[in-house]
Order: C-alpha cells, then sequence, then structure tokens
C-alpha cells in the first residue's frame, strides 16, 4: 500500500526525473529488450532508435510521481495508455517485468546514494497502485468489447477482401473477419491493433481504421515508410486473399457529439482518423471545415472521397494546402499550411471543434496557430502515430 512517506519519497525524486528521466527510460528499455524477449513485440523499435519511445516514457513517469497524490490530475493520460496498451494487447504479466526493469533502473541511474532503499521500496509500491489501475481499467475494456455485438478478445483473422492503391505512397486494405462472424463497431478515430510475423519475429502496430463503421468490413491505409519494415511488408508482400490477424478497435481520439462548427486539419497519412470522422459527421448538419495538407497531389489520399462528400453535402468546406506541388497540381495554397490560411479558411465563430494529426513539428505548429486564433485551448484534441509527445514550439 502506498502510504505518506512513500508519496514523499517519490516526489522527492520529480527534480531527478526532470532532469535526468530520459537518460533513466533509455537504459530501462535497453535493459528490458535486452532480457525479456518477450516484450519486444510490443515495442515499435523505430521509436526506440529515434528516442520518442524514451521520451514518452520519461515525460509519464514524470507527470505520474508529479500527482502521485492526486491522480485525477492526470486528466486522459490515464486513458490514452489505457487504450494504446488494449491496442496492442497488454496483459497482466507483463507488468511484473516492467516493474523489476524499472526499480533496477532507478537504482542504477541515479545510484545507491540517491536510490537508496527506502526510495526503491517507495516507488515499488508507487508502481504497484499504478500497475493495478491501468490493469483494472485495461480488463474492464476487453470484457466489454468481448461482450459487445461483433466483439473478440485477443487476436482474431481477417481475410484481405481488398487492396487499393490511393496514391504514391498509401495503400488500403479492406478486412473482413475470417469466421465470417459479426463485425464490431467502433468510434470515428479509432484504430486497430495489428499482429505479424516477419522473419520468424513477432511484431505489433496500430493503425486508424480510415473509413466510418460499416458493419461489412474495417479498412485501414498505410503509408509506405522508407526503411519502415511493417509498412513495406504490407505494401510489398501482403496480397488480396491473404489473412492477418488484428486486435480490436481501441483509441481515444474519437469524433465527440457537438453542434458547435467541426474543424479537420491533416497533413500526409494524417488524414486518415479525420476521413473516418468526416463520413459520420456530414450526417449531423454541422458547419465542417475540412483541410487537409499535402507535398504534392501525388501523395494526396483521397481527395475524391473528400470532394465527393463536399460536393453533396452543403455545410462541408474543403481546403488543399500542396506544399511542393507539380505542375497541373489543383489546389487552394501552396507552402506550409499559415496562420493567414487558418485565418480564412476557418469559420468566422472561433467556438469550435478542432481536430488535427500529422506530423508533430506540424501539429505543434498547429496548435500555436488555433491559440493565437482564439480557438478554446479545451476544444481542441490532436493524436499521435506513436509515443505521444509535448506539442510545444
Amino acid at each position: 500500500m502506498l502510504s505518506p512517506e512513500h508519496i514523499a519519497l517519490v516526489k522527492a525524486t520529480v527534480p531527478l526525473l526532470e532532469s535526468g528521466g530520459e537518460a533513466l527510460t533509455t537504459h530501462f528499455y535497453r535493459m528490458m529488450l535486452a532480457e525479456y524477449p518477450q516484450v519486444r513485440p510490443l515495442f515499435n523499435q523505430a521509436h526506440q532508435a529515434s528516442g520518442d519511445q524514451p521520451r514518452a516514457l520519461a515525460n509519464g513517469v514524470l507527470m505520474y510521481a508529479k500527482h502521485i497524490d492526486r491522480l485525477q490530475a492526470l486528466g486522459p493520460l490515464v486513458g490514452q495508455i489505457v487504450q494504446k496498451h488494449v491496442s496492442l494487447q497488454i496483459l497482466p504479466e507483463h507488468y511484473p517485468i516492467v516493474g523489476s526493469c524499472l526499480l533496477r533502473a532507478i537504482r542504477e541511474v541515479l545510484g545507491a546514494e540517491v536510490a537508496t532503499d527506502a526510495v526503491i521500496a517507495a516507488w515499488a509500491a508507487a508502481y504497484g497502485q499504478l500497475a493495478d489501475l491501468l490493469i483494472g481499467a485495461e480488463e474492464e475494456v476487453y470484457a466489454a468489447t468481448e461482450r459487445s455485438p461483433g466483439g473478440w478478445r485477443g487476436g482474431r483473422a481477417f481475410h484481405v477482401a481488398r487492396k487499393v492503391r490511393e496514391s504514391e505512397e498509401i495503400t488500403s486494405f479492406y478486412l473482413q473477419p475470417a469466421d465470417g462472424g459479426a463485425l464490431l463497431d467502433f468510434i470515428p478515430g479509432q484504430y486497430i491493433g495489428l499482429r505479424l510475423q516477419l522473419e520468424g519475429e513477432e511484431v505489433r502496430r496500430n493503425y486508424s481504421l480510415s473509413q466510418s463503421a460499416n458493419g461489412r468490413d474495417y479498412r485501414i491505409s498505410v503509408k509506405r515508410e522508407s526503411g519502415g519494415r511493417v509498412s513495406n511488408h504490407l505494401h510489398d508482400q501482403v496480397a488480396e486473399g491473404d489473412t492477418l490477424e488484428l486486435f480490436a478497435p481501441a483509441g481515444e481520439f474519437t469524433l465527440g457529439r457537438s453542434r458547435k462548427p467541426l474543424v479537420l486539419i491533416s497533413a500526409g497519412v494524417g488524414i486518415t482518423p479525420l476521413l473516418s470522422m468526416l463520413e459520420v459527421a456530414v450526417e449531423d448538419g454541422r458547419p465542417i471545415h475540412f483541410i487537409h495538407c499535402a507535398r504534392h497531389a501525388g501523395v494526396q489520399a483521397f481527395a475524391a472521397r473528400v470532394d465527393e462528400l463536399a460536393a453533396r453535402y452543403p455545410q462541408v468546406r474543403r481546403f488543399y494546402c500542396l506544399e511542393q506541388p507539380r505542375v497541373g497540381d489543383g489546389a487552394d495554397a501552396h507552402g506550409w499550411l499559415s496562420a493567414e490560411l487558418l485565418q480564412r479558411w476557418l469559420p468566422a465563430e472561433r467556438d469550435l471543434d478542432a481536430y488535427f494529426l500529422g506530423p508533430k513539428p506540424f501539429m505543434a505548429m498547429l496548435k500555436r496557430q488555433l491559440r493565437e486564433l482564439g480557438v478554446p485551448d479545451a476544444q481542441v484534441r490532436y493524436e499521435f502515430f506513436g509515443p505521444a509527445s509535448a506539442l510545444e514550439a
């Protein structure tokens, strides 16, 4: 049990985490992935190499330490973690591995003089509290998903019914249950987990669902990443008729009910969950401003679908911004999405709901610009492809 003494000791480590948390989590991941190969499939090695995963964990550990005596102050962070864990099928047996490696990393990085037995005991109690919280919340999601019509627990086989090239970089996969059973509905903005065996090694990835729920199939739209092990495998090796193993839809970045004007802003493959949102939102009659950015028309996916919806629903206004247009590329603007363009393209009433997704520099810029243009922070939502990060300029 977490005692007042434990809480005081954990909070006393906050300054150390602020200055050296990333070194601690980098050591933690290196040690755990080397010693416990069974957990390697749960982590994207590209995010390890870039440092994104250690930075995200360092931020999460710091936030937990800061607010250990009032966890409600963590806001949506716990829910986001739970949904990400569910999408990758994190299970109770994984938590002791993480806990033992985290305590060792604290001791080895901070040193025995700082990470005393009392400090380690405090962090052991703190981790136990967090693990119990997450395990309980994740089990609630697993059970609810399993009970829902068309739901399941663990992996489920899906056939690739269709494979469609959407642009020079993005290909869509239409996935239908191999058992012929019902298909679980999902909320626009959610993603599925995918488990693959590549050269005898298990890997797991998340992909946004890029069309609204229809009861027939799921669609994921995958960008070919340079050096991307899984994306290149899907593009080059997976064909129509093949079978893939999916985990049930999850995710907190979902379209909420509202009558306020809706603004959807994306860059590149970030369009995938926002397209699902657009397909549902048009039925509500609310004003929608859909803004999409791409390098050029050759890599811009789903323009025909967006144009079709904009033509059918008069409350939809759509804008395209191409950074490096080719000859003949049609767009509403060229170059970067600027504050001046947003000023023109946003609704005049800034009491709106904004959702956006794209590369991190794009999102950091956009978050700042929306604030400067008067959009309330509480009505701005965004998602990350990969580990969550702070969006600061």
